[in-house]
Order: structure tokens, then sequence, then C-alpha cells
């Protein structure tokens, strides 16, 4: 590929990065059987613009398209994807052992970093908050309470909005890369909350609380006229099971939930 093209694939990353649309760069790392094409050749896929470059071969561009369009769509995020191309033209994503492949292409997905958005900035919501940041995720967080939600408190926060959740909430730009984390002080605090996350396309909403407690206000919803398939793709209680006690473990708990579904993985020990 020629500087021009080089320099537009880099300008497409950086503007990803800085919130613009986001793109798929598609890199073909061994050509194998197909020695027409030329390894090390890239194909451009923004979610919405136009497509730039291509691997020489019109049916091998379509098969590496369409998928870089599904990684874009796809709730489970994968920065880096090496598929296997068969000279049926069909690509099967590495699952951890070698397939029988006559090429091989890497998938990049460049976007914004993930956002985390704690509506509560209590004792929860600051370990929260303080992960996420460790963790690499852009965080916002919504208290109506100034002397909770503020700078001193929050200096790691990239957003610390302190007002009404529901008005705060709506005032945000929502989408897939966006991580709902409900830690407020009070059921009828998160309910609120809830209640204007659901139907924005968040990659995930969830929200603190005993069962009882959740099930009340998800009950509460259903009977309001709420999507049964959005409530049920709530998580709560929140977190994964791992015996959370004080502030940060429960953190912990929160974040690797998180993690775990944006990976598409399981959550089962490594040992196992």
């Amino acid at each position: 590929m020629d500087f021009s093209k080089n320099m537009i694939i880099l300008n497409a990353i950086e503007s990803a990065l800085a919130g613009g649309e986001a793109v798929v760069v598609a890199t073909l790392i061994d050509s194998g059987k197909l020695d027409h094409l030329s390894t090390g050749a890239k194909l451009l896929v923004p979610k919405f613009s136009q497509i730039e470059g291509s691997f020489g071969d019109a049916r091998v561009d379509a098969v590496v398209i369409n998928s870089a369009r599904e990684i874009h769509e796809t709730q489970l995020r994968v920065n880096v994807a090496v598929a296997y191309l068969s000279l049926a033209n069909q690509l099967h994503f590495r699952t951890g052992k070698q397939l029988t492949s006559d090429a091989e292409i890497m998938f990049q997905l460049w976007e914004q970093p993930l956002r985390l958005i704690v509506v509560g900035a209590g004792h929860v919501g600051l370990a929260v908050a303080t992960l996420g940041d460790f963790l690499g995720f852009s965080v916002t967080v919504i208290d109506d309470r100034d002397d909770f939600a503020n700078r001193d408190r929050f200096p790691m926060a990239d957003e610390v909005c302190c007002g009404n959740v529901d008005t705060e909430i709506d005032a945000l730009q929502v989408d897939n890369t966006s991580h709902f984390v409900l830690v407020s002080r009070g059921h009828l605090q998160d309910e609120l909350a809830l209640r204007t996350v659901l139907g924005k396309g968040a990659g995930y909403v969830g929200m603190i609380g005993s069962k009882r407690r959740t099930r009340t206000v998800i009950d509460h919803l259903a009977t309001e006229g709420y999507s049964s398939d959005e409530l049920a793709a709530v998580s709560t209680p929140i977190g994964l099971n791992i015996g959370a006690e004080t502030p940060e473990e429960i953190a912990l708990s929160v974040l690797a939930e998180i993690v775990m579904l944006r990976r598409g993985a399981l959550g089962e020990r490594l040992s196992s």
C-alpha cells in the first residue's frame, strides 16, 4: 500500500481514538497458498464511511469487509483477532489451536476508549471509578450531591456531573461502548437511573443491590411496559460472585464482569 493510503489509515485510527468514527483495519499477515495476494496488504473498514485499500482479490475483499462489519456490530468487542481464510472464501477466527488455512488475516478494531458511567458517588462508586480508570476506561461519574460529585473526590474521572441523575444521563451520548454501573445511595435513585438508561443502546447496564431489592425494581419497570429483553439484559445483582464485601472488592467484581462480557468469556477459573 502506498504512502498516501497508509496516511489515510493512520488518520482514521487517530480520529477513532479521539472519539470519531470507529474503524477496523484488516491486514494480510500470511498470504500462504494465495500467492497472488501481497502479505502486508490492508483494508480500512470504517463503521459507516468509505472503505479504503484492497487485498488484490475482490472475492477475498468481500469476505473480509463482511467480517469487519460484523466486528463493528457485535456487542463482544475484540480489539485484535486473527482469522484463517480458506479457499472457499470463508473466515474462521482463531480459537486457540491451529486450523488448516490458505491465508491469515489480522483484524484490529480502533475506537474511542470504552466508557464507564458510574451513577452514584459513594464509597462503591469511588472504588469502581478508580479501578475503571486503572483499566483504561473513560470514566464519568453522576450524582446529585455536590459534596460527593466533585473533582476533589474524583480526580481520576474524565467527567463529574452533579445534578438529577435522569437529566445527566439524558445529556450523555450513549452507544455500545457505554457501560453503566448503578451504585447510588438507594433503590429509588437506581430505579430512576435504570428507567432513563433503558433503550439507549448501552453495551452494559448493571445495578447493585440484593436479589429482593433489584427484583422489585425490575418488576416495577416491567409493569410500566419496558421491554422484557432489555430488563433481562440488566446485570443485577451486579458483578461476579467472588464473595466481595468491601467497596474495593465489589468494584473488582463489577469490572471483572464487564471485561468478561466484553470479551465473550465465561468467568471460570483458568486452572480448572
